[in-house]
């Protein structure tokens, strides 16, 4: 296997990949890639020691993710391939017509009106029944540890909770439900700062009922009733009705064909389809040097195209006016390839013929991994935290257009074009395994760039990780990383592209990859350089 034996390359900037036979554990912030681990050597497999990590994340990276947020995984156990959509749907009651009643135009980001159902907890209790070993209980204990006796807070966390502090201070004078996010998140009046203990016993004791009840209070106890109660005094429109009904749904995975690799993603309503449709535009191309500019350009291009028919036409897929595989179609992939030409295009959307936070990864010694990736959107979310729990909910729905005529109009009990994706790996039917990059819409397109870097380049996890980046924002405008060669930017620009060099790489997102050698089950890593990423093994 390539990957476990590639020599250093140029674009490792600090870290080696880690490897490790007995399991692994890759996320975003180091706490929760211990607590994961731990899990391991207590007995657990790559699933409980997901769940685990994934609980963590919500107490010790609050910026990106919590309680009242969503989760998508996708699970390799006994040979197979398993998805979980763990996206909740629009409360019931909302509609296009009550939102522009109370004076709206657009969804609002901020506040109770933009919260759908969240899928977390019930994603996570889903994935303990299904597929764990050890007691659900036993999988929160480090994440109810952290909140309740605190935790140093990290860098980048520091410094995307300061933003957040920033914000939401300029929207609570207009949304007062926002006041609880000042207590629980800034109780000194200000964000927390680079090592300084953070704890908050609303989380522990929300974290722990989470756990005694195997996520049951959340959708129809305690602590279903309160999060309708702040609901209702806050005039949105979450009920007790929309909670019970929830239910995390297993998915069959979709693929696409990548120069002998097969790619895997959840389907829609996530955007995990914007990736696969332009790995499946850019199989037909051969790339020999990652100095070539004819790489940027054509992948760039193919993100343009994905991108353009999912913002035509990516929903929940029963809302969808066509199959989700009908944008994977061979024929219809010859069709936009069409359209990559020498120089940059403004997209448009195709027409199909009829017939996407934090990411984890975590790989035990059974064969057994994980790609989850979690997330309130936007931050911490909405800014609505349910008083007296901790419990910040996200903010999901302000993806839904007021558009009546739009695939992702509002309507009740809908779920939403959702960004974050999970990936996986496979080759000739077996695991590679789980990668990931958060970041928004930057996420496909870093899974076309991670991708291409391991299959095209056999560049292993880190470095794979370490490479500079691109971003395609809007018609031709792209964004690279400061790190990314001038000499291939201007090659870029003299095709057409509107180049923006980034100073500072907070947008490019964050990642992390675990492969596993299919002979003799050695495990190697990568996590993210441009964050407080740590992969931790054993």
């Amino acid at each position: 296997m390539k990957f476990l034996t590639n020599p250093s390359n140029p674009y490792t900037i600090s870290r080696k990949p880690l490897y490790a036979k007995n399991g692994m554990v890759a996320t975003s912030q180091p706490l929760a890639a211990q607590a994961g681990l731990s899990i391991l050597q207590k007995g657990g497999n790559a699933i409980d020691a997901a769940i685990a990590t994934a609980a963590c994340l919500t107490v010790v990276e609050p910026t990106t993710n919590g309680i009242g947020g969503d989760a998508f995984a996708l699970v390799w156990t006994k040979g197979e391939l398993h998805g979980l959509n763990g996206s909740g749907k629009s409360p019931q009651s909302i509609s296009i017509d009550a939102l522009k009643e109370k004076g709206h135009e657009t969804m609002p980001t901020y506040g109770w009106i933009p919260v759908t159902v969240p899928g977390a907890p019930g994603a996570w209790a889903e994935l303990s029944d299904r597929f764990g070993v050890l007691p659900f209980e036993e999988l929160l204990e480090p994440a109810i540890s952290y909140a309740e006796e605190g935790f140093p807070v990290s860098p980048t966390i520091a410094k995307f909770w300061k933003k957040a502090f920033v914000k939401y201070e300029a929207a609570k004078e207009k949304l007062p439900e926002l006041s609880e996010w000042f207590t629980v998140f800034a109780p000194d009046g200000r964000a927390p700062k680079v090592g300084e203990i953070w704890s908050s016993p609303r989380h522990a004791a929300t974290l722990r009922e989470i756990a005694e009840t195997t996520s049951a209070s959340f959708y129809h106890g305690a602590l279903a009733q309160k999060m309708v109660r702040a609901s209702k005094e806050a005039g949105g429109f979450l009920s007790h009705e929309d909670l019970a009904a929830y239910r995390p749904e297993w998915v069959d995975p979709i693929h696409a064909r990548y120069h002998g690799y097969d790619v895997w993603e959840i389907p829609p309503n996530g955007q995990g389809i914007v990736a696969l449709e332009a790995l499946g535009l850019l199989d037909e191309y051969t790339f020999s040097s990652k100095g070539n500019v004819e790489l940027y350009h054509k992948q760039i291009e193919a993100i343009k195209l994905a991108f353009s028919d999912a913002k035509q036409y990516v929903t929940e897929e029963i809302h969808m006016p066509f199959p989700s595989a009908n944008l994977l179609d061979p024929a219809y992939l010859d069709k936009r390839r069409e359209l990559i030409s020498e120089y940059a295009q403004i997209p448009e959307a195709g027409e199909p013929f009829g017939s996407g936070t934090v990411y984890l990864a975590t790989a035990d010694k059974d064969g057994n991994m994980v790609s989850l990736i979690q997330s309130n959107y936007m931050g911490f979310g909405s800014g609505v935290v349910v008083p007296g729990t901790g419990i910040a909910m996200q903010n999901r729905g302000h993806d839904f257009s007021l558009d009546e005529t739009h695939v992702n109009a509002l309507a009740g009990g809908k779920k939403t074009f959702h960004t974050i994706i999970p990936g996986f790996l496979t080759k000739d039917g077996q695991p590679v395994g789980p990668f990931g990059v958060m970041g928004g819409a930057m996420q496909p397109q870093a899974h076309v760039q991670v991708v291409s870097n391991t299959v095209d380049f056999h560049l292993n996890p880190q470095a794979a990780l370490d490479a500079p980046r691109w971003q395609w924002l809007k018609d031709k405008t792209v964004s690279v990383e400061n790190t990314f060669p001038h000499y291939l930017a201007e090659e870029l620009a003299e095709k057409g592209h509107e180049i923006q060099i980034e100073v500072e790489n907070n947008s490019f997102g964050r990642g992390q990859i675990i492969w596993r050698d299919p002979e003799t089950g050695v495990l190697v890593g990568g996590t993210e350089s441009r964050t407080d990423g740590s992969i931790v093994g054993w």
